[in-house]
């Protein structure tokens, strides 16, 4: 069976750096869909949070009272 004309080395150059260039825009692009991915959850994060402080009626510098001091307990008992 014949086969067609074999591609040059420089259309197969061209080809391949075509390629590369539309892989990395495809990067770029999802790249940017994974940081916006990462910024939704934490808004979610936030918003629950503020939710449990409202709950509790707690202000943020309480909460971070309780956490600061929390941890302190734990570096504590580890140490």
């Amino acid at each position: 069976m014949a086969r067609g004309q074999r591609k040059s080395i420089e259309d197969k150059i061209a080809e391949k750096s075509s390629l590369i260039e539309a892989l990395e825009v495809r990067m770029q692009k999802e790249k940017a869909e994974l940081e916006m991915l990462h910024t939704q959850k934490k808004a979610r994060e936030v918003e629950c949070l503020t939710g449990l402080l409202e709950e509790a009626n707690l202000s943020v510098e309480e909460a971070k009272e309780v956490l600061e001091q929390y941890i302190s307990n734990i570096a504590g008992i580890t140490a």
